[in-house]
């Protein structure tokens, strides 16, 4: 970006002015400490200059918003055209409660819906199931059948928001539903647009949502992509997850690296079925956190579209500029928030929407302030929702598409992303791929090994967390909490019993027993799934279909 002569001499004012005024600045008064780094403990440097960006070629590694290596962004327009989706991730208790509060969310501007599933059923099983009890409704709504399917979206028309749901294993089940509601809606399939996670890999690697061994998940991943590439052409099939392996306590460049990882391991399974890679590769998409450090953030998401970009040119042969665009979901980070002086995760919230904003993404749910504590309430809700808002419309974040391109900071911090993603990458390769190195346990320890350094510098002082070891105080017992009531799962287990008691037995019997003979075989489970779940059978009968099968899938210790 600048000729040798003039980094030359930059290289030499720099030199004097650090003999000079800052060396005697030290003197005086040294910094707050030795070394300063970002929340990944990349070491930060004093002042970066146009000798921390050389080699940077402007049209080879930034180019322009909407063209390869899309660092700069998807789209020509970028937020000029229109903001990324505003969703919040809602679910609680039952169906009918969390309908409303979807219909309040939508009168109150939110732009696609987010559905939050209760624990038994991102397992697998019905609310009545002994697993299930004490857990119904708690963290997500209950849906164990079509008929709650359909209430949950009672009024709520199908072909004008798009939904996200965050479903994993038992993935094709709920999509099956949610297609199964939207024909009874009239809806044709072609105009139902949304997303499902799908994303068991990231299940194994950290959150523990898994079912079935991970080669035999893998088969029940692609048949969805097939399926909707054929009949459901603006559904996003997948949603390959880097936020919870930023939960479970990875550095930026690790969240970036293993996602992208898994996102080459799904790709390579739909091409190993004989789907040609420009005709699955535009509905792949990404989902990943936002934490506080807003600069590290920005440059990890614009490291991890031109990286991403170059994987599906390069390596996947792809042609169509659709198949390299990195686009992606963002939810602020959880695992920043905290229950000591809550009100103080508004202002980390709203920072981390900011770093979404001038990071890029296409679709953002902000975290509620009391989210350490409880469900959100309304009013917490709200003013995660308006933070949203706000940032979109008066921060002037969204008035120029990529702001801090250019920025030494900036290019340095994303160029150095991208070198570590690409290290991981290749390791990763070596090994075989990334199911050999979830098997080896290699992704799960770098996680636990960074985890551990960040917990470690917060006992110790070493990083300042707000309230939790600096600025503390003492706070009287938190009021007004969202609680679910716990009678939610006696009354769901009545309503199944009633529910199994009236459907017609023989239709349900064969649809089962046809769904158990189709996954077998190599033949796409999803029609059947479809008929399963219009037959009235229940998200846990068709699990356990597939339980019986494939079995189900327990991890080794890792030491």
């Amino acid at each position: 970006m600048f000729e040798e002569k003039v980094l030359q001499k930059i290289k030499a004012d720099k030199e004097k002015w650090e003999q000079g005024l800052l060396a005697k600045s030290l003197s005086r008064s040294p910094e707050a400490k030795p070394v300063f780094t970002t929340i990944s403990g990349t070491p930060v440097e004093r002042l970066y200059t146009p000798l921390d960006v050389d080699g940077v070629d402007y049209e080879r590694d930034l180019g322009y918003p909407g063209t390869f290596p899309f660092t700069r962004g998807v789209q020509p327009t970028m937020y000029r055209g229109r903001y990324w989706t505003m969703r919040q991730y809602a679910g609680f208790g039952d169906a009918k409660s969390t309908n409303e509060r979807y219909r309040y969310l939508l009168d109150q501007g939110q732009t696609g819906l987010s559905v939050a599933f209760h624990l038994p059923t991102q397992a697998g099983y019905d609310s009545d199931h002994p697993l299930s009890m004490g857990e119904v409704g708690k963290v997500g709504v209950a849906i164990d059948h079509i008929d709650d399917m359909r209430l949950l979206f009672d009024r709520i028309p199908l072909d004008k928001v798009t939904t996200s749901m965050t479903m994993n294993a038992p993935a094709g089940v709920l999509l099956a539903m949610y297609l199964a509601i939207a024909k009874e809606q009239g809806v044709p399939w072609e105009k139902v647009g949304g997303t499902v996670q799908n994303d068991v890999l990231k299940e194994i690697i950290c959150r523990g949502q898994y079912i079935y061994p991970p080669r035999h998940t893998m088969r029940l991943t692609v048949d969805l992509i097939e399926f909707c590439q054929k009949f459901v052409p603006k559904w996003n099939t997948i949603s390959i997850s880097g936020y919870h392996i930023r939960e479970a306590g990875s550095t930026a460049a690790q969240e970036m690296a293993f996602t992208l990882a898994d996102g080459i391991a799904y790709t390579q399974a739909c091409m190993e079925r004989g789907m040609d890679v420009d005709s699955f590769a535009p509905r792949l998409s990404f989902f990943f956190n936002a934490f506080t450090n807003v600069l590290e953030e920005v440059a990890k998401f614009r490291a991890g579209r031109r990286y991403w970009a170059k994987v599906m040119r390069d390596r996947f042969k792809a042609k169509d500029p659709r198949s390299m665009m990195l686009r992606y979901h963002v939810q602020t980070g959880g695992v920043t928030l905290t229950a000591q002086q809550p009100l103080n995760n508004i202002v980390r919230v709203a920072l981390q929407t900011y770093a979404t904003a001038l990071g890029g993404g296409q679709s953002l749910h902000t975290n509620s302030y009391d989210e350490a504590l409880c469900l959100p309430t309304q009013q917490a809700v709200t003013v995660a929702l308006r933070t949203q808002q706000i940032v979109a419309e008066e921060s002037g974040a969204t008035d120029s598409i990529d702001p801090l391109a250019g920025s030494y900071y900036v290019e340095n911090m994303t160029n150095r992303i991208e070198a570590e993603v690409d290290e991981y990458i290749k390791k990763i390769d070596a090994m075989g791929g990334t199911l050999t190195a979830i098997e080896q346990g290699y992704i799960q320890k770098e996680i636990q090994n960074s985890a551990y350094r960040f917990q470690k510098e917060i006992e110790s002082r070493e990083r300042v967390y707000v309230g939790i070891n600096k600025y503390t105080m003492e706070e009287p017992p938190p009021t007004g909490l969202l609680r679910v009531d716990m009678a939610v799962g006696e009354k769901k287990a009545a309503a199944l019993k009633e529910y199994r008691a009236k459907r017609d037995n023989a239709k349900w019997k064969a649809a089962l027993d046809k769904l158990r003979e189709v996954s077998a075989t190599s033949e796409n489970v999803l029609p059947y799934v479809i008929e399963a779940v219009t037959a009235k059978a229940t998200v846990g009968e068709i699990c356990d279909v597939w339980r019986n099968i494939y079995g189900e899938y327990r991890p080794k210790e890792f030491v």
